[in-house]
C-alpha cells in the first residue's frame, strides 16, 4: 500500500514528540493528524479511520493502551503502535484482554520508527 494513502494518528501529551513525528511521518508521505490529547484522538476516530495509531503509553487523560484498545475495538482494521519511556509491563492488562500491541521505548529514533511502520505493514500484507 502506497504511504500517501495511509493516514496516521500521532497521540502524546507532549507537543515536541507529537510534532517531530508529524514532522518525520510527513516528510516519508504520509498523511498525519497529531493529538496532545487522547480524548480528542478517540473523538476524531469517530468519524476518521486511521490506518495507524502512533501513542504514548504514559498520557494524564487516558492512557495509550485505553486508547489503543477502543480503537483495536472501534476500527479493528487499525494497525498500533504504542511508545513509551517506562520499562514496566504496561500492556499487561491489554494482553489480558487479547490485546498484543507492538512497543516500542521512548526516545524512538525516526529510522526505527519507519522500520517498525514498515513490519507493521509487512505484517499486514502477509496476512499475519
Amino acid at each position: 500500500m502506497p504511504k500517501h494513502d495511509e493516514h496516521v494518528f500521532v497521540v502524546d501529551d507532549e507537543i515536541q514528540i507529537t510534532q517531530s513525528l508529524a514532522l518525520i511521518l510527513s516528510r516519508e508521505g504520509f498523511r498525519v493528524s497529531s493529538f496532545n490529547n487522547p480524548l480528542d484522538a478517540w473523538e476524531r476516530m469517530k468519524t476518521v479511520s486511521p490506518d495507524l495509531l502512533i501513542s504514548d503509553v504514559m498520557m494524564p487523560q487516558l492512557s495509550g493502551v485505553e486508547l489503543a484498545i477502543r480503537t483495536s475495538e472501534h476500527r479493528p482494521e487499525c494497525k498500533i503502535l504504542l511508545f513509551t519511556a517506562s520499562t514496566a509491563d504496561l500492556l499487561k492488562n491489554a494482553r489480558a484482554r487479547g490485546h498484543n500491541f507492538r512497543l516500542m521505548q521512548k526516545p524512538v529514533h525516526p529510522t526505527a520508527l519507519l522500520q517498525e511502520i514498515d513490519a507493521i505493514r509487512d505484517k499486514d500484507c502477509d496476512g499475519v
